[in-house]
């Protein structure tokens, strides 16, 4: 192969991966802050000693985060270091929070976080052992970067318990230790994810054929072997008379779709219950899921 036939198939290499590592035209930018702490609970676990504790889930949540929200697919996720430049410029006053060269804005701050040893006897066994119970709390606020509006507020709680003696999940020197930090930092970014996807993309039906649906949501967005999902068809717009803001859309629900496969970009659904479930209907997991 010649100098210029080498020279044109770099060329035609380095084309085909830089449109590869362009984000897909209809993602929208989200800015992920650093996660925060409220000064009371940062305090209280002074306080108690917990800060050391404290302090890892606050920076293992905040790497879990940026993981679980690129994980949706759904958003072109901007670097800490832009995110730094941003808030920098961001107008936090006249004109309320705003951030330019950004969609929307995920703020999540922890407000709760409880970190127990319980000593519990079982006497049929002979044997004693110690339960690290682990409370955790934040709350998640999605706003609009052009306007500082607040979409969407959400709290997630969690609780996680383990024995002390299981095996990469020992407590030292009252720390918690690597294995349970990362599953419960990893269940509360995927559940903030999650509720972000679902407020500016909710899940939606791509297909239908006979008892199947194909639905736009694949690993890493909260959708699971055996859910049940409500399917609503979506009518007109809602406008608050007083206000004239968008309130929504007015729903009704059409049938119930239970997930049997979840493939890396979409997920197969079988249909339960079916009285109008047609393309675009929206999915939402019923309340006591989330």
């Amino acid at each position: 192969m010649n100098l210029s036939r080498i020279l044109l198939a770099a060329a035609t290499l380095l084309a085909a991966t830089t449109v590869w590592a362009q984000p897909a035209p209809g993602l929208k930018k989200l800015a992920i802050s650093d996660v925060k702490v409220t000064e009371g609970l940062a305090d209280a676990n002074t306080a108690s000693g917990k800060t050391t504790s404290l302090k890892r889930v606050a920076e293992a949540l905040d790497g879990q985060l940026m993981d679980r929200m690129q994980a949706t697919r759904k958003f072109e996720i901007i670097g800490r270091s832009d995110m730094s430049s941003l808030l920098k410029e961001a107008d936090f006053a006249g004109k309320g929070f705003q951030v330019s060269g950004v969609d929307y804005l995920l703020v999540t701050t922890i407000d709760d976080f409880q970190d127990q040893k319980e000593t519990k006897t079982f006497a049929a066994l002979g044997k004693t052992v110690d339960i690290r119970t682990v409370r955790f709390a934040a709350v998640a606020k999605i706003y609009e970067g052009a306007t500082g509006k607040l979409i969407e507020s959400a709290n997630i709680n969690l609780t996680h318990s383990q024995p002390d003696d299981v095996s990469g999940n020992n407590v030292r020197n009252g720390d918690l230790s690597d294995a349970l930090l990362r599953t419960i930092c990893k269940d509360l970014a995927e559940r903030v994810a999650t509720r972000v996807a679902d407020v500016i993309f909710p899940a939606r039906i791509l297909s239908k054929m006979d008892k199947q649906v194909t639905i736009n949501r694949g690993e890493g967005s909260g959708v699971a072997i055996g859910q049940l999902w409500n399917v609503f068809a979506q009518g007109e717009e809602l406008v608050d008379p007083d206000t004239g803001a968008v309130l929504g859309r007015e729903e009704l629900q059409v049938g119930k779709v239970r997930i049997k496969q979840v493939n890396p970009k979409t997920s197969i659904g079988e249909i339960l219950e079916d009285t109008g479930i047609d393309k675009l209907a929206v999915l939402r997991l019923p309340q006591e899921a989330n």
